[in-house]
């Protein structure tokens, strides 16, 4: 079984504009709503992928975290939901037919208490030590005045490979628990080692640091363009298909769930990233964030072709 864990999910509103006209009134086309956020998206990609996987996630007691809670259950996830007293965060996706841009309005989550920290801690503790747990994914940023170190506590509690969809300093907390994967993008990974990525060399110097530090795997995705991965000495590098995108919300837990799916089954890493590459470019495709159609031997035919 994976289990997946974060404390930011998200209910997501996504609009579709003919074309956004800043400082303007823009009439939607098209309004659509789902639950989403990172925790949730590769919950969900991991069950639409047929894969064995429980989802634990912080939700708010208000009327988008019932919402939620409803999609994610109308879905078939398997929710473990630690209820918290503050709002919901809701996030927008504003998506530009005319232009092809992606807007994104994303809202902080609120603070999480002492004791709904604790409470998560302790279902954490619960699910990891369930001796089916064979691949651990923490993914998502923490709530606003959560301990950097958080993530980092969770690991301590669990012997099981772990995949890290973090950054910052959360992440850098966390390698010395030297996870099995990194996976930031491209973006997340300068923000990680505090300093601008302009050039090839300068991200595979910082995926080395990220590899020294404790990571075995670091694995560098950049929008439609080039995959990095690097263990020790070893750099490889993939090349993602040609897609037409209808909304890039979600493509990078697509990934992670991809990645997580190859490498429960005993798959090496480069299978496992084409998996990754192979779910993502189909939810590229996607309206919605994170409802992939393909079945587990398409994608799987994806990662030879």
């Amino acid at each position: 079984m994976i289990l997946v864990a974060g404390l930011t999910p998200a209910w997501q509103q996504i609009t579709v504009l003919d074309r956004l006209r800043v400082g303007e009134v823009n009439r939607a086309r098209e309004v659509h709503w789902c639950a989403s956020g990172k925790v949730l998206n590769v919950g969900l990609a991991l069950t639409q992928m047929g894969a064995s996987v429980r989802t634990l996630s912080l939700v708010g007691s208000d009327t988008a975290g019932a919402a939620i809670r409803r999609d994610m259950a109308d879905l078939g996830v398997d929710v473990r939901w630690i209820e918290s007293n503050a709002p919901q965060r809701v996030c927008t996706t504003l998506l530009d037919r005319e232009s092809g841009q992606t807007t994104e309005i994303v809202e902080n989550s609120a603070p999480a208490s002492e004791s709904e920290r604790i409470a998560f801690e302790s279902a954490f503790a619960d699910e990891a030590a369930q001796a089916e747990v064979e691949l651990l994914i923490l993914t998502g940023s923490l709530p606003t005045e959560t301990p950097k170190g958080f993530y980092a506590t969770l690991l301590s509690r669990v012997q099981a490979p772990a995949i890290l969809d973090v950054r910052g300093e959360e992440l850098l907390a966390a390698l010395p628990h030297r996870p099995l994967v990194v996976k930031p993008n491209r973006e997340e990974l300068g923000l990680t080692v505090r300093r601008e990525l302009g050039s090839e060399d300068e991200v595979w110097q910082a995926m080395s640091e990220i590899n020294t530090r404790g990571a075995e795997w670091v694995v560098v995705t950049n929008g439609g363009s080039e995959v990095f991965a690097s263990r020790a000495e070893e750099r490889l590098r993939f090349q993602p298909p040609h897609v037409n995108v209808v909304n890039p919300i979600g493509c990078g837990d697509c990934f992670t769930a991809g990645l997580a799916w190859g490498l429960q089954r005993g798959a090496d890493m480069p299978f496992a990233i084409r998996a990754g590459i192979a779910a993502a470019a189909q939810n590229a495709e996607q309206l919605l964030p994170v409802r992939l159609s393909e079945t587990v031997d398409e994608i799987r035919q994806s990662t030879t072709n």
